[in-house]
């Protein structure tokens, strides 16, 4: 089971789908099975980012396949919180 819904799934994957020719792969790191990566895809609808960090509570400064932090946003989607200063620009805005 997915985090999202099953019909907001297909309509969500539709809207990637339909930007692929303006989505774009960066890779930095190794491609081994054991080296710590990092890639990110990035469209004008979605932003995925895999990471894999140092450590934060084990051994060591650099980072391990230990610990790893994952983002999906949508670009411009207000997905952090609402864009209050656009609001006050668009609605209401006086010199």
């Amino acid at each position: 089971m997915g985090n999202i819904k099953e019909g907001h799934a297909e309509i969500r994957m539709a809207e990637v789908m339909d930007h692929l020719n303006k989505t774009y792969f960066a890779w930095i790191g190794k491609a081994d099975t054991s080296s710590p990566f990092y890639y990110r895809i990035h469209s004008p609808v979605i932003l995925i980012e895999f990471d894999h960090q140092r450590p934060v509570f084990l051994e060591g400064d650099l980072p391990t396949r230990k610990h790893i932090h994952t983002v999906v946003r949508t670009p411009n989607g207000n997905d952090y919180g609402k864009d209050l200063l656009r609001q006050h620009l668009e609605h209401g805005h006086s010199h």
